[in-house]
Order: structure tokens, then C-alpha cells, then sequence
């Protein structure tokens, strides 16, 4: 699954450090952003760049970008300034779908010279290097991790804060396909329909259900994990599973559930162009202001070996 990311190129000038309070100017300037934004006048955006930045970042990418913005994240409802992080005011920003960092540097003549916008985190989200809860696999049988492991080479998944420690994992066959046949249809998948499973005992604290699943080779970036269960542990880690078939899932948020006990069905919804299993640990609820954390599971196979307290990586055959 790719990451949930929205970032704009950064062209600006030398400024002064300041203190840590607002200066009139910069007020001025990111208040008429969000007015402009939420009004979709991304014209008037444009002009209120530098001409640096309208040479890096023309009208149509400009556009480009702040449609895709408004279409992930909504309108802005709230804009509260938090401090200046070298040359860039920072706003903690409250979208009608998400919590975002708005970054504005501004020149001499009150151009804004540099955007960036980033989730935003705050700085006392707890701090959790690894699962303490003991973990079994979330599903039955020999299934192979296409993705997982500490470096980019192991796992694309490392360049995401939230999703650095996470697995996609699917079932091969004998010859290391996925699909029975030509896999141009999602039942030709071995993992799809499969049955995924509470790894631990804990609490839903979301679901998210309805969102199609993709004809394989095609994807959804409008709703990134697609059909989604999140489990919170007694520990406070933060299960999540990420690309269940449409209408599969049969737990309920605020349910309680056990190790073992089905939560829904192998899918390929959201940004998945096969069925698979996408899951991670993180340290708070919210995607778009966590830290990814460390997945050990208690007792696997591994390529027919048993491993204890074991973080299986890229091309690895595991079960229970």
C-alpha cells in the first residue's frame, strides 16, 4: 500500500530566525491562502506566489496539486499557528478529512516563497519501538511477505512514517505465482476471500467497509487502504489491516475480539492492484500522524523453521 503523503517542491529565499509568535505579515498572507483555498479561487493562490515559486511550481501543477489536496482532505475548518521551523511559519491545520501541517514561507514583498504541507505530529504522541502484545499470524496457512523488512530494498513501505514497519503479503503456489491461471479475475487469487484473523485480543476502534474491489492491475488512490480494521491492544498499539474484500468484514467498532476470531475476508480495495494482505503496527490511531512500530510475532514458520519473537522479511514463506 502506498503511503498517504501530500508534499509540494519548495523554492524559497533566506529569511531571519524569529521569535515564536505570528508576525502580522505572515497572518495576512496564510489567512488569504485558506480563504482562497476553501473558495477554490487557486488563481488568486497562484498569484500570490513569488515569481521563483510560479517558475517552480506553474499554474497548472499548482491546480494539480491543491485540487488533489481538497479532494483527499476537504476544506480547511481550523488554522491554529504552532511556530516557525526555520524559514517556514507552521500551522497546525484541520481539514474536514485529515490533520495537516501548512508550512508558508514569505518574502520581502509578502510573496509566499515556499508550501509544504505534511501531516502534522504532535509531540507527545507516545513513542513505541516495538509490540509487546504477543501476535500470531493473522491467518491460516503458508503465505509469503512480498513486502517487509527494514530497508527500501526489502520493503518500499520503510519511506512512510506510519507504514515503515509494514508487511503485504500474499499466498504463492509451488512455481511463486499468486493466481491460478491468468489472474486477470480477483477469485483466481489464492488470497482472495481468504479469511483474515485477530492476532491478539483487543478492542475494533475502526472499520471502514464499502469501497470496491479493484479489477487486478487497476487501483484506488482516493481511499488509499481501502476496506480497513484497525484493533487497539491492551498496550496501545494499533493493528492495521488494510485492503479487505467489499462487504467481508463482520466485526464492529467497539467490539471486543479474540485471538483467532475472523475479522473479515482477503480483498484487493484501495491503492492494492492484487489481492493481499497490508498490515501494520502503529502507535496511534490516526495514519496521518503515526509512527510505524516494530511487528515481531510470538512463535512462526518461517521457510519451515520456527522462529520466536520473529519479524519475518521480503520473499519469507510464514504460518503459524
Amino acid at each position: 500500500m502506498k503511503k498517504i503523503i501530500i508534499l509540494i517542491s519548495i523554492i524559497s529565499l533566506s529569511v531571519s530566525s524569529f521569535a515564536q509568535t505570528e508576525k502580522s505579515t505572515y497572518k495576512i498572507v496564510a489567512d488569504n491562502f485558506e480563504k482562497n483555498y476553501n473558495a477554490n479561487n487557486f488563481d488568486s493562490i497562484f498569484a500570490s506566489f513569488s515569481n521563483v515559486l510560479q517558475k517552480a511550481l506553474p499554474l497548472d501543477k499548482t491546480k494539480e496539486f491543491l485540487e488533489g489536496l481538497k479532494n483527499q482532505a476537504g476544506k480547511i475548518t481550523k488554522r491554529t499557528f504552532v511556530k516557525y521551523e526555520q524559514k517556514y511559519a507552521s500551522y497546525k491545520t484541520t481539514f474536514e478529512r485529515a490533520l495537516f501541517a501548512i508550512n508558508i514561507s514569505v518574502d520581502n514583498d509578502s510573496k509566499i516563497n515556499g508550501l509544504f504541507v505534511k501531516p502534522f505530529k504532535e509531540n507527545n504522541l507516545p513513542k513505541i519501538e516495538r509490540n509487546i502484545t504477543k501476535l500470531q499470524l493473522p491467518f491460516k496457512g503458508d503465505w509469503t511477505v512480498v513486502w517487509g523488512g527494514d530497508t527500501k530494498e526489502l520493503n518500499y513501505h520503510v519511506e512512510s512514517e506510519a507504514q515503515k514497519n509494514a508487511f503485504d503479503i500474499v499466498i504463492k503456489n509451488e512455481k511463486g505465482k499468486s493466481y491460478k491461471t491468468d489472474g486477470i479475475n480477483n477469485e483466481d487469487y489464492y488470497a482472495f476471500g481468504k479469511e483474515l484473523l485477530a492476532p491478539c485480543d483487543g478492542e475494533i476502534v475502526l472499520v471502514v467497509d464499502g469501497i470496491k474491489d479493484n479489477v487486478p492491475g487497476d487501483s484506488n488512490p482516493i481511499y488509499v487502504p481501502g476496506n480497513t480494521v484497525i484493533i487497539k491492544t491492551k498496550n496501545n498499539e494499533y493493528l492495521f489491516f488494510a485492503h479487505f474484500k467489499q462487504h467481508s468484514i463482520v466485526v464492529k467498532q467497539g467490539q471486543k475480539v479474540i485471538q483467532g476470531e475472523v475479522l473479515g475476508l482477503c480483498g484487493n480495495s484501495g491503492n492494492s492492484s492484487e489481492p493481499h494482505l497490508h498490515f501494520h503496527i502503529q502507535n496511534v490511531e490516526d495514519m496521518n500522524i503515526a509512527t510505524g512500530v516494530k511487528c515481531y510475532f510470538e512463535r512462526i514458520m518461517v521457510n519451515g523453521i520456527n522462529k520466536t519473537d520473529y519479524s519475518p522479511i521480503k520473499n519469507e514463506k510464514i504460518s503459524n
